[in-house]
């Protein structure tokens, strides 16, 4: 039976977290720098304990101001150090709460930067090396970035997006585009099961881009998060399709 995880960023202060969270298979849990603090950590945890949902960090850039999506030109280490000090405050919460941590997803600006950048790519991926090697590392599909974190030692799933549209490069339309966030609940459907079933997205452009689909992500920030997890739940089940996270 074809299957694939399906992932959303929560614990941004965003309303619909607990509502969303029966619709997904693993939550990427803002871990206070870009949003959230140690008590969203921990109600965000509980939460998908409920729901039975694999439970993972979503570590961003030290700034709330943008909502971390700002790319920040840090010194190489302290690009280490800004992931593994979010990593080892969600730990703790996450063993308070008696939760087992699944995979570390990057937040935004850090990891748009890890995609193009791969010394970046490769503090991100050292950090969560370090930290616990038996994570698996969220990144975009066919990027640098997991081929980075494979070489150091890592489990990556290759991520898709259901509600962002893509260039002809295989990258992300920028958000400082007009067309890079879709906001259809009908075509963020149809591009889940095209790169699910069929492993391909269509560019902006109208080019097939082959894409690797481990996991699909929705963005918990959208206004229309509830709705599109509920659609492309129903969608995937419809179309024979098992919702469970990757495998640690």
């Amino acid at each position: 039976m074809l299957s694939i995880d399906v992932n959303c960023d929560l614990g941004e202060g965003m309303p619909n977290d607990a509502s969303i969270m029966q619709f997904i298979s693993s939550a990427n849990i803002a871990c206070g720098s870009h949003a959230g603090d140690e008590a969203t950590i921990r109600s965000t945890i509980r939460i998908a304990m409920k729901h039975n949902v694999a439970i993972g960090a979503h570590p961003g850039f030290q700034d709330k101001a943008n909502f971390g999506r700002m790319m920040i030109d840090l010194g190489t280490h302290e690009y280490y150090s800004l992931v593994m000090d979010q990593l080892i405050l969600f730990k703790q919460v996450a063993d308070e709460e008696g939760a087992q941590m699944h995979h570390v997803k990057a937040h935004g600006g850090l990891y748009n930067l890890a995609v193009k950048n791969e010394t970046v790519a490769t503090e991100l991926a050292k950090a969560v090396y370090d930290f616990d090697p038996t994570l698996i590392f969220y990144g975009l599909s066919n990027s640098a970035m997991l081929a980075t974190a494979e070489q150091i030692g890592l489990r990556t799933a290759s991520e898709v997006f259901s509600d962002r549209t893509y260039e002809e490069d295989g990258t992300l339309t920028p958000r400082v585009s007009k067309n890079s966030v879709l906001t259809n609940t009908d075509d963020v459907c149809k591009q889940a099961l095209l790169m699910t079933t069929e492993k391909r997205v269509m560019s902006t452009g109208g080019k097939s881009i082959p894409v690797k689909a481990d996991t699909i992500c929705i963005h918990g920030d959208s206004p229309y998060a509830y709705s599109f997890a509920k659609a492309v739940h129903k969608c995937l089940k419809e179309n024979g399709i098992e919702i469970k996270s990757v495998k640690r």
